[in-house]
């Protein structure tokens, strides 16, 4: 990651409850694969497969590549017998989608179906149409569901939708969720301030919004972006802190510019799957048995992770 560009060019570039009453509402009419596992930090039981294609809707066209629960591993297969919550995620600044690839696969392990846009690779990427590619990415998906003879056609669970992102892509995220109502749950990583801003956004939205950042992230810091969205932001929102954690460790590799820590990719990107794995499973609505890897005890004595949180009141 072209750290020094990032730093520089920061204005335009970068940078329930304590009660089950928080459980996300349900929705009856769309069937949910079951719960499968009760670590979600490990691989689900889904073969993961992938598709690459362009997306078409909302005015925007872009490639992209998409992850998904799969009747078998590998390119092109079909798509898993179930209804599936949709995921639209946002690589960082300069970043191809392929440094996320483990990150992608895992979600897909666990039944969620992932737009990753290609979107927004350049020097000087538009953060509010990266959004808007997110939210072209949730739409599409939305419309395949609906449509004979696509991949997805009745594999998506549309009442089940959410953005992420890392870096640059966590900040579209947040942008994307303002402007979308069909959103129901944020989750990012090492998420950077943007133009316009990811923390006004985050003040604004009302679904539940995860940060999760490194403590030793010398590009996107803690105190600099992810802590002042958190603050941003009303319940039901938390911020999850991975002590000795670096920017690039949320990806699968790190190029020039990167950063480090005291923590090994491999453990940043394992303690990554399930926080982020739970959050999402919980507060879309497709496993309530994760309710204390969210909220509870389980989340907030968890080795390596320092937790704050506003749960809904």
């Amino acid at each position: 990651m072209f750290r020094t560009l990032l730093r520089s060019s920061t204005a335009l570039l970068l940078c329930a409850a304590a009660a089950l009453t928080f459980a996300p509402t349900a929705h009856p009419s769309e069937a949910v694969a079951p719960a499968r596992a009760a670590d979600p930090s490990t691989p689900g039981s889904f073969p993961v497969a992938y598709t690459d294609l362009t997306v078409s809707a909302s005015g925007r066209s872009f490639s992209t590549r998409v992850w998904y629960p799969g009747t078998t591993a590998g390119a092109n297969a079909p798509v898993a017998a179930g209804s599936h919550p949709g995921l639209a995620f946002g690589h960082g600044f300069f970043q191809a989608i392929t440094q996320y690839e483990s990150l992608l696969k895992h979600y897909a392990s666990w039944g969620v179906i992932t737009v990753a846009p290609k979107s927004q690779g350049g020097l000087f990427p538009s953060h509010s149409a990266f959004a808007d590619d997110l939210n072209a990415s949730l739409t599409w998906l939305t419309t395949q569901n609906g449509t004979t003879g696509s991949r997805f056609a009745g594999a998506v669970s549309t009442g089940r939708l959410a953005v992420s992102g890392h870096s640059m892509g966590g900040g579209a995220a947040l942008l994307a969720a303002s402007r979308n109502a069909a959103v129901k749950s944020v989750s990012t990583l090492a998420a950077a301030e943007t133009n316009p801003s990811a923390v006004n956004a985050s003040g604004a939205l009302s679904i539940p919004v995860q940060y999760v950042g490194g403590s030793a992230d010398s590009i996107a810091g803690v105190a600099g972006h992810q802590q002042k969205m958190y603050d941003a932001k009303p319940s039901a929102t938390q911020l999850r802190v991975i002590t000795g954690g670096f920017h690039c460790g949320f990806e699968d590799s790190s190029g020039f510019g990167c950063d480090s820590g005291t923590i090994t990719r491999a453990a940043q990107l394992k303690l990554t799957y399930g926080i982020t794995t739970a959050w999402l499973l919980y507060t879309l609505g497709v496993d309530p048995s994760l309710y204390d890897q969210v909220w509870g005890s389980a989340a907030q004595n968890l080795a390596g992770v320092v937790y704050s949180a506003k749960p809904a009141v």
